[in-house]
């Protein structure tokens, strides 16, 4: 049975998630602010956590952030009532795989937790014994650790899914709608600009000069490509 940690600091909210998930025979977990949400998430080794964006003691995105310095990686869905682009690409920034908006339908919210559910499974079985390096950059994606330079960089669960779908396609044109279903591994909810806010926070990961990028480039109209090593340094 797989385990989502949900924080929540609205206890109709909180309740009314826990209820619609265990219709779905999901072992819910649920903490009411910031500081206890963290706790159970380093210490109860959640499958998925929703994470709302207002808590009080510690807010999601001091929570996503602490989460990945601490190496946890598991698919972190930040619930948000906010509707400013600005603090969704913040979220991102911060090392959540999705948002949802609130209010949303329970159906698109099963649907998400689903996939990213999936996804999880397939990449830990995908990536178990991979690692790759290119430029200053080195990633191991069964420890889910990535260097720049030798020094150590953070990238969220979704964004080595998405290194590795690149890398398994190198020198090839892949376009948003590949990503969407490849990685994502449904359509219906997330959109293109998800894709773009992606690549935006891996270039300033990956790149040397993000507004320059030599590794992932974008292809007009047509979507983006992984080159490993630029044509500038090929021998």
């Amino acid at each position: 049975m797989k385990k989502i940690l949900v924080i929540e600091d609205d206890p109709a909210i909180s309740k009314g998630l826990r209820d619609s998930l265990e219709t779905e025979h999901y072992e819910v977990l649920t903490a009411m602010d910031g500081e206890e949400g963290f706790r159970q998430a380093m210490e109860n080794t959640p499958d998925l956590i929703l994470l709302d964006l207002m808590l009080p003691s510690m807010n999601g995105q001091d929570i996503c952030k602490a989460l990945r310095k601490e190496n946890i990686i598991i698919p972190i869905l930040m619930l948000t009532s906010k509707k400013d682009e600005l603090d969704k690409v913040l979220c991102l920034e911060m090392g959540a795989d999705d948002y949802i908006t609130k209010p949303f339908s329970l159906r698109e919210l099963h649907a998400r937790i689903r996939a990213h559910l999936r996804r999880s499974e397939q990449s830990g079985q995908r990536q178990a014994c991979d690692s790759y390096a290119f430029g200053s950059v080195v990633l191991d994606f069964k420890k889910q650790k990535a260097s720049r330079d030798g020094q150590s960089i953070r990238l969220s669960s979704k964004e080595y899914e998405i290194m590795h779908f690149f890398i398994q396609h190198e020198d090839e044109v892949v376009s948003r709608d590949m990503l969407l279903d490849q990685v994502w591994g449904y359509e219906a909810y997330p959109t293109t600009r998800t894709v773009d806010n992606y690549i935006l926070n891996l270039r300033k990961k990956i790149e040397d000069d993000p507004g320059d990028p030599k590794h992932l480039l974008t292809l007009h109209k047509a979507g983006y490509k992984f080159i490993a090593q630029p044509e500038e340094i090929k021998s």
